[in-house]
C-alpha cells in the first residue's frame, strides 16, 4: 500500500514540474561584436510567431503572436491571451502584427495595433487603439482609426508597422499586398505611408489633407504622406532630429532605407534595385525623375524586418547606428553612419543564432528587445555583457 507521505511527495513533484513548465528557462549567451560585448537573454520562449514587442512601464513586455494573440511577458512568464483583440486574418503574412504605447500609455493605458482583419473583397490592413484594462487582461474601448480602403483576396505584405510622431500622430506603413501597381495609384493606401491623428483624422500638415489634385490630375487619399512603397515592415522616427525613415522588403534584391518626405514617391515598382523573383527585372531601371533614391539598398535582400534608430544610454558606442531585424539571413543588422548621415558600414549580428528576426525595439534602459518570427519564437533582450574583472 502507497503511504500518505509517499503521496503527498509525489503531488509535490508533480506540482514543481508543472511549475517548471510554465516558466521557460532563461538562457543567456555572451556574444562579441565589432565594438562591444553584449549577452543575450531568452526572456520569454513558447511564442508562437511573435510580430512585435512593446516595453511596459513597470518592466513586463506586451507582445503580439501573428494567430491573433496579445500577451504580456513579466517575470519569465507569458500571460495568458488578452481579451478583446479584433479578430485577424491569420493566413500567410496575415495576422495581429504592431503594437505600440501611446506616448501617455503609464496615465491612459492606450495602446496601438495594427492587424490584416476581413472585410469586403477579403483582407487589408487596419489599426485599432485600445485601453488596456488596470489588470492586464482585456482591452477595452477597442476602436478602429485606420482601415485601407480596398481589400483583396491575396495573403501578402500588408506593411503594418506604426511610428509615433512627437505630436503623439501616427505614421503607419501599408505594403503593397502583392500588386506593385496599387503602389503608384494615389487613390489607393496599398503601397504608402499613412498619417493619422491618434483618433483617425486627418493632420492638418498631411500633403493631401484635401484631397489633391495631382500634377497629372489623380486625386490622392487625405491619409496618404507618402507613395511608391513596397512592403515596409520597419519605420521608425530618430530621436534626434524628428526624421523619419522606412525599411522596405524589396523582391529578389532591392531591400531599401528610405528617408520619408511629405508628398514624396519613392518609386516602387517604376524604379527598384532588384528584380521580379523569376529574375526578370522590374520596371525602368534605377532611377527616374522626380522618384527618389533609397537611402542605401541591400542586394541580396536580406528580408528586413523592424528598424530602430538607437539612441539609448547602455551602447554609447551605436549612436544613431540603424538596427535593422532580418529574417532571411535571421541577424541584426547595425548600420553605421558619417557626420552626414550616410551609411558607411554593416556588422551582421547574431548571424543565424536565433532565428528569424522580426521585431528589435531599444528598451528604456537601452537595452535591445528582439522577436522571433518562428513557429516556437521567443523574447529576446540584449545588453551589455558583465565587465570581466578577472
Amino acid at each position: 500500500m502507497t503511504s500518505v507521505s509517499t503521496l503527498r511527495l509525489g503531488v509535490m513533484l508533480a506540482a514543481v514540474a508543472a511549475v517548471a513548465l510554465s516558466i521557460p528557462a532563461m538562457a543567456a549567451d555572451t556574444v562579441d561584436t565589432k565594438k562591444v560585448r553584449v549577452q543575450v537573454e531568452t526572456i520569454a520562449a513558447g511564442l508562437e510567431n511573435p510580430w512585435a514587442v512593446a516595453a511596459l512601464p513597470d518592466g513586463g513586455y506586451l507582445v503580439t503572436e501573428r494567430p491573433g494573440r496579445l500577451r504580456i511577458v513579466r517575470d519569465g512568464k507569458l500571460s495568458a491571451p488578452i481579451s478583446g483583440v479584433p479578430k485577424v486574418s491569420a493566413r500567410s503574412q496575415g495576422g495581429l502584427l504592431d503594437v505600440e504605447l501611446a506616448p501617455d500609455f503609464a496615465t491612459s493605458r492606450v495602446l496601438y495595433l495594427t492587424a490584416a482583419t476581413i472585410g469586403d473583397g477579403g483582407s487589408g490592413t487596419e489599426a485599432f487603439s485600445a485601453t488596456l484594462s488596470d489588470d492586464g487582461t482585456a482591452l477595452e474601448n477597442v476602436k478602429s482609426i485606420f482601415k485601407m480602403r480596398k481589400f483583396t483576396s491575396a495573403g501578402l505584405q500588408y506593411g503594418s508597422r506604426i511610428a509615433i510622431a512627437r505630436d503623439g500622430s501616427l505614421f503607419i506603413s501599408v505594403g503593397d499586398r502583392g500588386d506593385r501597381d496599387r503602389s503608384q495609384d494615389w487613390g489607393d493606401d496599398a503601397g504608402s505611408i499613412v498619417h493619422i491623428n491618434a483618433d483617425g483624422s486627418i493632420p492638418a500638415d498631411n500633403p493631401f489633407k484635401d484631397g489633391g489634385p495631382l500634377k497629372d490630375g489623380g486625386k490622392p487619399l487625405p491619409e496618404i504622406w507618402s507613395k511608391g512603397h513596397r512592403n515596409p515592415q520597419g519605420i521608425a522616427f530618430d530621436a534626434a532630429d524628428g526624421k523619419l525613415y522606412t525599411v522596405e522588403h524589396g523582391a529578389r534584391g532591392g531591400d531599401e532605407i528610405n528617408g520619408i518626405e511629405p508628398g514624396k514617391n519613392y518609386g516602387w515598382p517604376i524604379i527598384t534595385y532588384g528584380r521580379d523573383y523569376s529574375g526578370v527585372e522590374i520596371g525602368e531601371g534605377t532611377a527616374k525623375k522626380g522618384l527618389e533614391q533609397p537611402l542605401y539598398y541591400w542586394d541580396p535582400s536580406i528580408a528586413p524586418g523592424a528598424l530602430a534608430i538607437y539612441r539609448g544610454k547602455m551602447f554609447p558606442e551605436w549612436d544613431g547606428d540603424f538596427l535593422v531585424a532580418a529574417l532571411k539571413f535571421q541577424m541584426l543588422s547595425r548600420m553605421q553612419r558619417d557626420d552626414s548621415g550616410a551609411f558607411v558600414a554593416e556588422e551582421r549580428m547574431f548571424d543565424g543564432a536565433y532565428g528569424r528576426m522580426r521585431d528589435v525595439v531599444v528598451a528604456p534602459d537601452g537595452a535591445l528587445l528582439i522577436v522571433t518570427d518562428e513557429d516556437d519564437g521567443a523574447l529576446l533582450r540584449v545588453s551589455r555583457a558583465p565587465a570581466d574583472n578577472g
